[in-house]
């Protein structure tokens, strides 16, 4: 939090900043008068820097200020009124530093009180010449740096509504597949259990809320996708019975941790319909999730005959899940598959510190 003690410091770098842009500014009438005549005194070239740093002082310190406050208000007003009144801003600042200026140097002693009016008039011309050489040059100059900034701007955010439809045309692909496979699970169940077929039901319309909730989200905690997991592994063992076993592992403290919503869903699905339902005898699913060395590792784990992530059909669970963290990670996420000791897992793991941005 900025405090007042901040305020002021930066305000007093700011205005030295500005003083030593401008004194160097002020220096270039000496740097003249030694390129003119190399024989000058150097008390007129003392003089001649003292007056150039006393005049772009006196002009650019009102400008620097004062300019970036009016030139909003211009600028809506078309290009011709724009430069229009950017012009009339400076000559006004230009005759009115020049007259400040003026007084400065008359106090410094560098010529009487009695002529300062005529020193005046004298330095008008050149006040005003150079403070709108400068002051139409940066005004330019930010112009297209602000033309550019809006331009990055807009860019970035094409960028982001880019990849947002990208991820909402994925995830509209995911949400059908898994609202049917939940639906005749539970179809399944009614001339046989109703009753369980209602608490299935319940399940499901809660995993329904939660896509949705989730899809506005962007990310969720570790503990929400697992619970998910859980109420999608029972309404699957509800169709597939002791055919299906299942064991689901995650860290206590699983809540500060995020992943994209339903991606071990995905897994989990993905197990199901290609190692557990085609086994006449079933099949068994792990999952273990947990923290290690600062990324979050999710394993998913079945008895199922193994496969490569190359063989994933393009546009469906595993590819469309792998966008998805492509898009969302970049290559900081990995997923990958392992086979060993009758058992086939689908790795995936992401910083930490990337999966806690909600």
């Amino acid at each position: 939090m900025l405090t007042t003690a901040n305020c002021d410091r930066h305000w007093l770098v700011r205005l030295a900043r500005v003083v030593a842009v401008n004194c160097v500014a002020g220096a270039i009438p000496a740097a003249f008068l030694l390129m003119i005549d190399s024989h000058v005194m150097r008390g007129d070239v003392v003089e001649s820097l003292i007056a150039g740093a006393v005049f772009a002082n006196a002009i650019g310190i009102p400008c620097n200020y004062l300019l970036p406050r009016l030139y909003p208000y211009v600028a809506r007003c078309g290009t011709v009124r724009e430069w229009t009144g950017v012009t009339l801003a400076l000559i006004v600042l230009a005759v009115i530093g020049c007259l400040i200026g003026t007084a400065a140097i008359a106090t410094l002693g560098m010529f009487p009180w009695r002529e300062y009016w005529t020193v005046a008039r004298h330095d008008f011309a050149i006040c005003i010449f150079i403070t709108l050489a400068f002051g139409l040059v940066s005004t330019a100059f930010g112009r297209m740096q602000g033309r550019l900034h809006q331009q990055e701007l807009e860019r970035q955010r094409a960028v982001n509504l880019a990849t947002e439809a990208q991820l909402a045309s994925l995830e509209s692909r995911i949400h059908p597949h898994f609202l049917f496979n939940t639906l005749n699970s539970i179809s399944a169940l009614i001339p046989v259990d109703p009753e369980r077929a209602e608490r299935l039901m319940e399940r499901m319309a809660a995993l329904l809320r939660f896509s949705l909730d989730a899809h506005a989200r962007g990310l969720v905690p570790l503990d929400q996708e697992m619970k998910i997991v859980r109420d999608y592994l029972e309404i699957e063992q509800a169709r597939l019975g002791s055919r299906l076993r299942y064991r689901v592992e995650t860290p206590e403290d699983g809540g500060d941790l995020r992943l994209p919503p339903l991606a071990v869903q995905t897994l989990i699905e993905n197990s199901i319909k290609y190692a557990v339902a085609p086994d006449r005898m079933g099949g068994e699913i792990r999952v273990l999730a947990r923290e290690t060395e600062g990324r979050l590792q999710i394993d998913v784990s079945d008895t199922g005959p193994g496969f490569s992530l190359e063989s994933a059909p393009s546009g469906h669970g595993l590819d469309n899940l792998r966008n998805r963290l492509a898009m969302l990670f970049g290559e900081t996420a990995d997923l990958r598959v392992t086979r060993q000791d009758g058992w086939t897992t689908v790795r995936l793991m992401f910083p930490v510190t990337a999966a806690t941005q909600a």
